[in-house]
């Protein structure tokens, strides 16, 4: 089909990476509990988009630079680690609603600079490259004329799938935060909690190894 073979093992094995927790899940979910809904919703937007990018750039054979030369490797790790501790310091410095989460939509943040910020924090993750590189081509036939059309087939469905997940995800953690919305200090305290979430995945990414 397409020159993909082992199709269904192929969506098992997606539905299964994504709910094992990692950078991305947990992204989602401390947008979602410090911001609300919206601010996960269009964090899962942001970061599925990066998914379609990193899957036309396996396509397109451009994954290959990170995968034979660690300088490109390195500058894309530390240009996303940099960007994760940046939006880590801006959560715990912001004094506005400290006291609370914001219970009116007009006082949520902005969503399309939500969606940028969650496909620049999947874009700038080399290791997200180098999976989708190493990933689609096992369900590639060999014998397919072309290589261009099957990437990009498998890479929708692993968008598909990950995108039901991560929803789920945002409504869970919204649930879970509506709780705690309009008590005295909660707000803030998630804020750090989510500033200080970003930062350590910051560091996390700063210290990994391309494998």
């Amino acid at each position: 089909m397409l020159g993909i073979h082992d199709f269904p093992l192929f969506v098992l094995s997606c539905i299964l990476l994504n709910i094992t927790p990692g950078q991305d899940t947990m992204y989602i979910i401390g947008r979602s509990v410090a911001q609300g809904r919206q601010a996960g919703i269009m964090s899962v937007w942001g970061i599925m988009t990066g998914v379609l990018v990193h899957t036309l750039l396996a396509a397109l054979g451009l994954s290959l630079i990170l995968a034979t030369s660690s300088l490109a490797f390195s500058i894309i790790k530390y240009a996303g680690a940099g960007y994760l501790v940046w939006m880590g310091i801006g959560f715990i410095m912001n004094r506005k609603d400290r006291s609370a989460l914001p219970d009116a939509p007009s006082s949520a943040p902005d969503p399309w600079k939500i969606f940028q910020q969650g496909v620049l924090t999947n874009v700038l993750n080399p290791k997200v490259a180098l999976f989708f590189l190493s990933f689609l081509p096992q369900f590639v036939s060999s014998r397919s004329d072309q290589v261009f059309l099957p990437f990009m087939v498998l890479g929708l469905v692993f968008f598909t799938t990950g995108s039901i997940w991560c929803l789920f995800l945002v409504y869970g953690a919204d649930w879970l935060s509506a709780r705690f919305r309009g008590r005295p200090s909660a707000g803030g305290v998630l804020k750090k909690v989510t500033g200080a979430l970003f930062i350590g995945l910051g560091i996390r990414l700063a210290l990994s190894q391309a494998r």
